[in-house]
């Protein structure tokens, strides 16, 4: 180590000697202005938000060189006072210290003719799985050569109980259009030791792991045992999941198809409501502990009267209660639709399934069709009033249609920056947009917590906006609601951003 400290102090050293001598007798501050300017254009091209640049968990593969050093001369030059020059001494080693944004690289680390790579799909079902395999498979054959790619037919268990699925451009030319996998999956089935042993033993040097939180809690298991183990596999992670509540990432990939579907439900509960007298619609969607495809599917709706969601308590008696709110309502339009997310509300029902499924999710009661029952009882019972009451429960049919045209394209993105990072030598990472721009994330910071509605943010103002409805939040539920809620990251154009390591490129091959 002191031998190496000593040659990088030498080198640097020389070399600012060097540029010294030139600074102190050339006369050609035009020529160092310019590649100052340059300098400056190159830095701004690269993304400045200190946020999106944060990675601590993303390795690169084994290199032929032990370590590398990357030598960045800056110059500021000054009118008046001169020419500074700087020069800034990088040590690259395999691990990196940020994301990094996706794309391909100048450097391809693996041979085309060496890869075996393989995609599994794991958790629930979700519009876009398909439109990612087909992304993968064409992206890995037409832009980088790459003939040999298998499905894991069933999820994580496919890996050591099943065969594997050959996949060529032709094999998956039109899976984009139709629904669910054609590579199937499943819940669980998570053994880390037999998956990487299936790894190692097929020779596989490329997995592709598209799943949900879930699913990229195990990917990051996976990628910390091949690690341990010494092998040269890039692990790459596609997040997926249909209640969007993956953190980091703008969004995840069959969002905006489940939003568009759900809203046929809310008309068709619109329509039911509005052809009796005192008809209610009550519509679930997903969202077990987020409710953003309830929140964007009733301000993309438009006919919804009250939206409840995981992240705002409601109580059902009382004044200002949900019962009020619906006889309110009654009266005045003579009908309603009410949203409700399937986590919504859980603290109120009696009893709680204690089992979970192989995933390891709590197995929760069906919260619609409590609500509907104890809408029923109160009107008929307490108030004596007829109501028509319609629950429709569109689960399924959301998460088996294929992806939209906005879906579409966002999958193609994702699969094809997962690419990219394979093949030029990243690894333990998952793609995703950061702010608009793609980048590859690290799996803890994937996996560390959930994305949930802030409901004392803008956007649910605007969903109580709509629907007219109370917030049914007490003062203090407000109060508890700020002190829980975290400090705004800095901004993406925030020119005081002091992390200037986060502009540094990583040679990883």
């Amino acid at each position: 180590m002191m031998v190496m400290f000593w040659r990088m102090f030498l080198i640097c050293l020389i070399t600012f000697l060097i540029f010294l001598h030139i600074l102190i007798h050339c006369r050609t501050i035009l020529h160092i202005q310019l590649l100052s300017s340059i300098l400056s254009m190159w830095m701004m091209q690269l993304p400045k938000r200190s946020a999106l640049f944060e990675m601590k968990n993303i390795w690169g593969l084994p290199s032929n060189h032990s370590e590398k050093h990357l030598i960045v001369l800056v110059l500021i030059c000054c009118p008046g006072h001169g020419v500074i020059c700087l020069i800034v001494v990088h040590k690259n080693s395999p691990r990196g210290k940020h994301f990094r944004r996706a794309g391909p690289r100048q450097k391809v680390y693996f041979e085309p003719d060496d890869v075996y790579a393989c995609i599994v799909t794991c958790g629930g079902l979700c519009p876009g799985l398909n439109t990612v395999t087909r992304e993968i498979v064409c992206g890995l054959y037409h832009m980088y050569g790459v003939s040999r790619v298998v499905g894991i037919d069933g999820g994580y268990r496919g890996f050591y109980s099943k065969n594997t699925i050959p996949l060529t451009p032709k094999v998956v030319n039109d899976i984009h259009k139709r629904g669910g996998t054609i590579l199937g999956t499943s819940r669980g089935g998570h053994v880390t030791k037999k998956i990487v042993d299936s790894i190692q033993d097929r020779g596989m040097n490329q997995v592709y792991i598209i799943g949900g939180d879930g699913t990229q809690r195990g990917a990051a298991v996976i990628f910390e045992e091949i690690r341990r183990r010494g092998l040269n596999v890039a692990v790459a992670g596609i997040p997926k999941t249909i209640d969007n509540d993956i953190p980091v990432i703008d969004k995840s990939f069959g969002f905006d198809s489940a939003v568009e579907e759900a809203q046929r439900a809310i008309s068709a509960a619109h329509v039911e409501a509005t052809s009796f007298e005192n008809g209610i619609g009550v519509v679930k969607l997903m969202g077990r502990d987020s409710g953003f495809i309830a929140m964007y599917a009733t301000l993309a709706s438009r006919d919804v009267d009250c939206c409840l969601i995981p992240e705002s308590p409601f109580y059902l008696e009382g004044h200002g209660g949900l019962f009020e709110y619906i006889e309110r309502r009654l009266k005045e339009n003579g009908h309603m639709v009410i949203v409700i997310a399937e986590g919504a509300g859980q603290g109120l029902v009696s009893e709680s399934l204690k089992s979970t499924d192989p995933s390891g999710n709590k197995l929760l009661p069906d919260v619609g069709l409590w609500i509907s029952e104890r809408i029923k009882e109160h009107f008929l019972k307490q108030k004596k009033m007829v109501i028509n009451l319609k629950y429709i429960d569109p689960t399924y049919m959301i998460r088996a249609i294929p992806s939209n045209a906005s879906d579409n394209v966002y999958c193609t993105l994702l699969a094809q920056s997962a690419v990219h990072g394979a093949m030029a030598g990243y690894t333990g990472f998952t793609v995703g947009p950061v702010n608009g721009r793609h980048a590859y994330i690290p799996f803890n910071r994937i996996i560390e917590k959930q994305n949930k509605v802030v409901i004392t943010d803008r956007m649910w103002a605007r969903l109580l906006s709509s629907t007219n409805q109370p917030s049914f939040l007490r003062t203090r539920d407000i109060i508890k609601e700020n002190k829980e809620e975290e400090p705004p990251t800095q901004l993406a154009n925030d020119s005081t951003s002091t992390d200037e390591n986060s502009v540094e490129k990583q040679i990883l091959c």
